[in-house]
């Protein structure tokens, strides 16, 4: 039986940075802030004047003094919170991707490897994963231990052609190569399963439904990124189905809240047209509990309604034209 190679691959997926926060430089900022100071001031003083008041002009210096207080508060208290939050985020993360780059690059095999550099390379991705294991939650720990796995594989199925016949070395790298498989496996899905956890929570959080998809899409896209090597996991297929359903349902809400929307402002025309896009989105999906079959019969009925709606009003239209002739 032959042995399995995995196959190398890296994962194009995108580290989440911490969103930068809005700022601008001190003198463009208080140029903008002396700007709608002086508005405030003049836009409450006409008012007040039109008014009657019999001191306009004092309590439109009071109003927009307090509009001064609040810009300044706002960019030296809020803004600049904010602003070293995020810093202190981002150095926080470029170190860890640092080091654990850093880690990778230097971590360079020998082109030969021998009995005595087999055993240290095994040792250490034993000690790496133990490691990984206590601190379960941190993701780039797994990973790192995946890619030491892939490149001890490549190494030894290198190496393995060019061993004589009869070498100690062939039952060694071949153990070797079952260790590292078992690990590989083990450390990707639980990286896997960290990774996808964490930007789908991500996705929950985001209140643009675009980025809410674009999010949820990236944890699809990890575990694609595993059913690479393991395409028959049922774990990671049971977490792909439900990935897949969480993504379907963003777009399908973000139909219907577009037809509803469109209904309040009174654009039936464009609110059947997104009704019907989310009909004909469903009948691309599959769900095992049924939930589609009933979301598709509301739009059906809300869809019927509109129709009968817009039509009443029509033939409303076309009696009182008929009356006016």
């Amino acid at each position: 039986m032959a042995k399995q190679t995995l196959p190398v691959q890296r994962y194009r997926g995108e580290v989440l940075r911490p969103r930068r926060p809005f700022w601008l430089p001190a003198s463009n900022y208080y140029v903008l802030a002396a700007a709608a100071v002086i508005g405030v001031f003049f836009l409450a003083w006409g008012i007040l004047q039109d008014g009657g008041e019999p001191s306009p002009w004092i309590a439109a210096g009071v109003l927009s003094s307090i509009v001064l207080v609040g810009a300044v508060l706002l960019r030296e208290v809020v803004l600049r919170s904010a602003r070293n939050r995020f810093r202190i985020d981002q150095r926080r993360l470029d170190h860890s991707l640092q080091g654990f780059y850093g880690a990778a690059r230097n971590r360079a095999l020998p082109d030969k490897l021998t009995l005595e550099k087999n055993a240290a390379i095994l040792a250490e991705i034993k000690r790496k994963s133990d490691a990984a294991k206590i601190l379960g939650k941190f993701s780039e720990g797994h990973r790192e231990v995946v890619d030491m796995c892939l490149e001890y594989i490549t190494a030894a199925d290198r190496e393995l052609p060019n061993v004589g016949a009869g070498s100690p070395r062939i039952a060694a790298l071949n153990r070797g190569k079952d260790l590292a498989n078992q690990v590989h496996h083990f450390h990707l899905l639980q990286w896997t399963e960290i990774e996808s956890r964490s930007l789908t929570q991500a996705a929950t959080s985001r209140i643009k439904v675009t980025e809410r998809l674009e999010t949820a899409q990236k944890a699809l896209g990890v575990v694609d990124f595993a059913l690479n090597y393991y395409p028959h996991d049922n774990d990671l297929l049971d977490s792909k189905a439900v990935l897949a359903e969480f993504v379907a349902s963003i777009r399908l809400s973000h139909l219907i809240e577009k037809a509803e929307r469109a209904v309040l402002k009174g654009s039936h025309e464009r609110a059947l047209k997104h009704y019907k896009d989310a009909l004909f989105f469903l009948r691309g999906q599959r769900s095992a509990n049924g939930e589609y079959e009933v979301i598709s019969e509301k739009i059906e009925s809300e869809v019927q309604r509109i129709k009968q709606l817009t039509g009443s009003t029509g033939a409303s239209r076309g009696s009182r034209k008929k009356i006016d002739k």
